[in-house]
């Protein structure tokens, strides 16, 4: 059986089905918590440490930590980011 490779479009998401828009946002958080999981990590926290630093409970930290993106918005990604010390920023499109 012949396999047919697909290329990418740059975004999962829109590989996925997404419409672009909802793409881009889901794209957005699943990046945000891959770097504020890279930061915890980093920082060698517990997650009881973190959940402190963050004002988050441990489990939501838990959440975080497996990757469970469906549970936070991009806003509370982005609130998370800047308690850990994060700069969040958007970058233009080029």
């Amino acid at each position: 059986m012949k396999e047919t490779i697909v290329n990418s479009s740059g975004n999962v998401f829109v590989d996925l089905g997404y419409s672009p828009d909802e793409a881009a946002v889901l794209q957005m958080r699943a990046d945000l918590m891959a770097d504020l999981r890279k930061v915890l990590k980093a920082r060698k926290l517990t997650q009881a440490r973190a959940a402190e630093i963050l004002g988050i409970s441990q489990s939501r930290v838990s959440d975080l930590v497996r990757g469970k993106w469906e549970r936070f918005s991009l806003e509370m990604l982005i609130t998370l980011a800047t308690r850990a010390g994060m700069n969040v920023t958007l970058k233009k499109a080029a």
